[in-house]
């Protein structure tokens, strides 16, 4: 199998974290975003031309939270994507809630504070760093609720939802994400970080 990520990539990171908790067999293809010819390479295997990709044999996959369940479901015996209907149900629940609220909302803030002096795409817009802040009370603020009394995201182990939520808080210092305050998130944040999965993907 291979995996074109990026290592700036929250998005990517997730996908690689996965493969590398599960002990995946994968070749990590690294995709330079700012380079055109690199990008076609990538556009060939995926036409939103973004990353992560898996590719294994003749099947392609893109979506960052698909291809972890696809790696989940090719390792037996595997923990971190639960067979239980409920339970699987609930960490589903998580990597939707992340992809659709909590991760966009930081973006948001990493383009503005960090991505758009990197890229020379001019200065931040102060009303979209506000905009940015606003969505990440809500969705910090909720996660943080969540975590009260537990040690990870879905029942009293490791899985998926952790590696998802946790990806995009890699950009906490340069993004300046306002998330110090929770002090149940970050708890929870210091104990993914501590993860091999999580060492062995630093960018």
């Amino acid at each position: 199998m291979r995996l074109y990520h990026s290592p700036l990539s929250s998005n990517a990171r997730r996908a690689v974290m996965t493969a590398v908790h599960l002990n995946q067999p994968v070749e990590l293809v690294s995709i330079d975003l700012s380079s055109t010819e690199q990008r076609k390479q990538l556009l060939a295997v995926n036409p939103n031309e973004k990353i992560p990709v898996l590719v294994d044999g003749d099947f392609i996959l893109w979506e960052s939270c698909a291809i972890m369940q696809y790696l989940a479901e090719k390792t037996p015996g595997q923990t971190i994507y639960p067979t239980d209907l409920h339970a699987r149900a609930d960490v589903n629940r998580w990597l939707f809630w992340t992809a659709q609220h909590f991760s966009p909302a930081i973006e948001i803030l990493n383009w503005e504070n960090w991505i758009k002096a990197m890229i020379g795409a001019g200065a931040p817009d102060a009303a979209a760093i506000r905009h940015g802040e606003e969505q990440l009370a809500i969705f910090a603020s909720t996660l943080d609720a969540h975590l009260a009394g537990r040690e990870w995201v879905v029942g009293s182990g490791l899985t998926l939802a952790d590696f998802a939520i946790a990806a995009p808080l890699m950009s906490t210092v340069m993004a300046k994400l306002p998330v110090r305050q929770y002090r149940n998130l970050q708890a929870w944040f210091e104990r993914v970080q501590a993860l091999d999965a999580w060492q062995k993907t630093a960018p």
